[in-house]
């Protein structure tokens, strides 16, 4: 699994880790409102890294959770799906959007591997100062270039490079972002 080779998900070890990360889960997802320490607290014990500043809105949903790390500065919007067999690198100042989907696992096409359960997966690097506006879906092995825009419902199922609006199933570029450019587009969707 560590490799990004097949496997089959069977291991003690993998059914523990799992069960830990739906423990904390639950603890981060149902913490109070009026306790945003242990709220954090919470999702530090399930992240691999929590940069100063960063938010997470509940509910977060995770496989492993410590193969996450976040940047500082980074705001991840409500019903974040992030599903980390494999490693899901978030950089600084990000902006997700509402339900937001990282995906790393990968399945079989052969139809009797998959029966089987066999699986892998491939790590996702979001860039700092990159916006995936709401319902974006990043698909196995996707690199995100920083500054770069990605719209609203978005599944991005390749690389995108830095400083670049991307749109649409799957995702293509559809303009550069020069630095210092002028005017608000709705690239994004509602709220990053």
């Amino acid at each position: 699994m560590l490799a990004g080779e097949f496997y089959i998900a069977d291991d003690p070890e993998l059914a523990a880790d799992l069960r830990r990360a739906a423990e904390l889960s639950e603890r981060f997802n149902t913490f109070p409102a009026a306790d945003p320490e242990g709220r954090r607290a919470a999702l530090s014990e399930l992240l691999g890294g929590l940069g100063e500043g960063a938010e997470v809105r509940p509910p977060l949903y995770v496989d492993y959770g410590y193969r996450i790390t976040i940047g500082p500065g980074t705001f991840v919007n409500f019903g974040a799906v992030m599903l980390d067999v494999a490693r899901i690198t978030i950089g600084a100042d990000v902006q997700i959007g509402p339900n937001v989907q990282l995906l790393t696992p990968t399945h079989p096409v052969d139809p009797a591997r998959r029966r089987a359960k066999w699986e892998a997966a491939q790590p996702i690097v979001i860039g700092d100062n990159v916006w995936l506006g709401g319902g974006v879906i990043v698909c196995p092995g996707v690199t995100i270039g920083e500054n770069t825009v990605v719209g609203a419902g978005a599944v991005v199922t390749r690389d995108l490079p830095a400083n670049v609006v991307a749109v649409g199933n799957p995702a293509r570029v559809v303009r550069e972002i020069r630095p210092g450019e002028e005017g608000e587009g709705k690239e994004g969707g509602e709220d990053g």
